[in-house]
């Protein structure tokens, strides 16, 4: 054979054969094996988390938002806050024109003071008739001990006179005597007529006084609860003009401002609204999805404005009844063809950890809530069987790889 010419190529099987050594040779088949059991703990961890966890993309941030209405119309004289601006309980957020509710309030503080007047000179009236009262008694109680006394004269006059008859009839007594003893019992017996007459007539001005006494108590009542009802006008009044002053309800942030200086407004129409900082999740899942769902427990959830952030949380509690059936018009299941429609309901979720500070959450936020519905298992036992498979996937290969030699 010449020297020059090429030398024979080995056989294909032959490089087939080196190929199929170089893959079945340890520095590919375990690291293979480690990348594999990587995917598999993965594969596993999502597969547990599937069957213990519950999550739903259909949630969002919930939280109150507090109206701001005027109680009393007017014009608006300074709007002291700015959209989206944070606010504290009692900051003072805009102002009415105070003007017509001073007036008035001064008004009804003068009408108040007037009644109060009017009362304690009726009440000093009441009083005076008290005294006139107690006078009359004590007149009609002297006049009786009068009428008493000349009851008691004229009693003894009589006996006096009765006497003197006997007296004259037996001739033992002078007729001038017996005249002034006849004179003395009838003077006797016109005093006591007198003094009764005085003692009626003085029991009558009891009467007269108590009767004055009761229209005066009656005048008090009614001055009094003048007094009040002036009082409360006044009070009323002033709490109108307080109300010119609009002050913030609650800690929050302001939201929807729809008013400036200059406006005039009327009574209850919406303002603006604060939004307060405490904020919950409601996470409207599927009825299906609810079997093992349970207040207490807990629950990640991420927070797509702060970049996919979990927090952890639990559930509140649940509604008792699907979204659709508290909707402005609920399906009405009983016209027409039923078509099954999986139906949402919504979670109310609490936040367990505090939510950054310096971040805006509010209301309408898109979460994703990851409820855990069962005990999860353990993370040590998806390490060994993601090991397990992973070995056995190498091993699995190596066998093949070297049979093919």
């Amino acid at each position: 054979m010449n020297e020059n010419s090429p030398e024979p190529k080995p056989p294909a099987k032959i490089e087939a054969v080196n190929s199929t050594s170089k893959f079945g040779s340890p520095k590919f088949i375990w690291p293979a094996a480690i990348i594999l059991g990587v995917l598999f703990y993965f594969g596993l961890d999502y597969l547990a988390d599937t069957f213990s966890h519950e999550s739903t993309d259909d949630a969002f941030i919930a939280g109150h938002v507090v109206s701001i209405a005027p109680r009393v119309a007017g014009q608006v004289t300074a709007v002291l806050v700015r959209d989206n601006q944070m606010v504290r309980s009692n900051d003072l957020l805009l102002e009415l024109d105070p003007a017509d509710y001073a007036m008035t309030s001064s008004q009804k503080e003068s009408a108040a003071e007037a009644q109060t007047a009017n009362y304690q000179t009726v009440l000093a009236a009441l009083e005076l008739m008290q005294a006139k009262v107690a006078t009359a008694k004590a007149v009609a109680s002297e006049s009786q001990a009068d009428a008493d006394a000349a009851e008691a004269t004229s009693v003894r006059a009589k006996a006096d006179f009765a006497r003197a008859q006997d007296l004259r009839k037996q001739n033992t007594t002078s007729a001038q005597e017996f005249d002034s003893a006849q004179a003395a019992a009838q003077e006797a017996e016109a005093n006591l007529s007198s003094a009764r007459q005085k003692a009626v007539a003085d029991a009558s001005k009891i009467t007269e006084a108590e009767a004055q006494l009761a229209a005066t108590k009656s005048a008090v009542a009614m001055a009094l609860a003048q007094s009040h009802s002036a009082q409360k006008d006044a009070q009323a009044a002033q709490l109108d003009l307080s109300y010119t002053k609009i002050l913030a309800p609650c800690d929050g942030r302001v939201t929807r401002k729809a008013v400036e200086a200059g406006d005039y407004v009327q009574t209850g129409q919406q303002l603006m609204s604060i939004v307060p900082a405490e904020v919950w999740v409601v996470a409207n899942f599927k009825e299906s999805q609810l079997e093992k769902m349970a207040s207490n427990q807990p629950v990640i959830v991420e927070i797509d404005a702060l970049g996919g952030k979990k927090f952890r949380a639990h559930v509140d509690s649940v509604q008792a009844g699907s979204g659709a059936a508290f909707s402005l018009l609920p399906p009405e299941n009983a016209t027409g063809n039923f078509v099954k429609v999986v139906q949402r309901v919504p979670v109310k979720i609490f936040f367990d950890e505090p939510l950054p500070a310096d971040k805006t959450l509010g209301p309408g936020l898109s979460v994703t809530p990851s409820v855990q519905v069962s005990k999860e298992f353990p993370e040590w036992l998806v390490v060994l069987t993601a090991i397990i498979l992973a070995l056995a996937a190498g091993f699995t290969l190596q066998f093949f790889l070297n049979r093919e030699k």
